[in-house]
């Protein structure tokens, strides 16, 4: 199973993940290079006092740089203050910016107590890949779980979607999407 079949699972501040889900926040900053190609799905762990998943976002683009250029790029979209900045990024030599869009919040927080029901749940200190299955076991029996599986299936590369599109077309039916997910984490200064 390679990244295109897994989900990325990230934690962040709650903060970030309010700013994320209302708009405010359109790039996850970060200290390494993160190599998740667009239209990977970002689920959003929220850590304490929250301790809950709620939310998804979708990856459009990462930039790799050294943190003045990251800075320089995307301060106006990162919700966070120069001070905080540089004191995260301290000591790094590179940054990414990832570019969300997209973002939706779940209709009902899967809570930490929750997660752990299904399997080892344990929030990634940076962030990790999931897969599938081991999502479908963290959230079942929630009430959101169909909505997160929704908001995280697998979806077909932009080209096999067209290609796909294009055979359904001619077929007279319709093609199911799905998508890649991320749940990603943000250390707050």
């Amino acid at each position: 199973m390679n990244e295109h079949e897994r989900s990325l699972l990230m934690s962040l501040h709650p903060r970030y993940a309010s700013a994320i889900l209302d708009g405010r926040k359109s790039v996850e900053l970060r200290r390494q290079r993160v190599a998740v190609p667009p239209g990977t799905k970002v689920i959003l762990y929220a850590t304490s006092p929250v301790m809950a998943l709620v939310g998804t976002a979708t990856v459009t683009a990462v930039q790799v740089g050294t943190p003045s250029v990251i800075w320089k790029a995307h301060k106006e979209h990162g919700a966070i203050s120069r001070r905080d900045y540089l004191a995260y990024m301290e000591g790094a030599e590179q940054a990414s910016a990832l570019l969300l869009d997209a973002a939706r919040p779940f209709s009902d927080p899967i809570p930490l107590a929750h997660l752990r029901t299904g399997g080892s749940f344990h929030p990634p200190q940076s962030y990790r890949y999931v897969d599938p299955d081991t999502l479908r076991d963290w959230v079942q029996g929630h009430p959101t779980a169909e909505e997160v599986l929704r908001e995280t299936s697998p979806r077909p590369a932009a080209s096999e979607a067209k290609r796909s599109g294009e055979k359904q077309a001619q077929r007279g039916t319709s093609s199911p999407l799905g998508g890649n997910m991320v749940l990603a984490q943000h250390v707050a200064a």
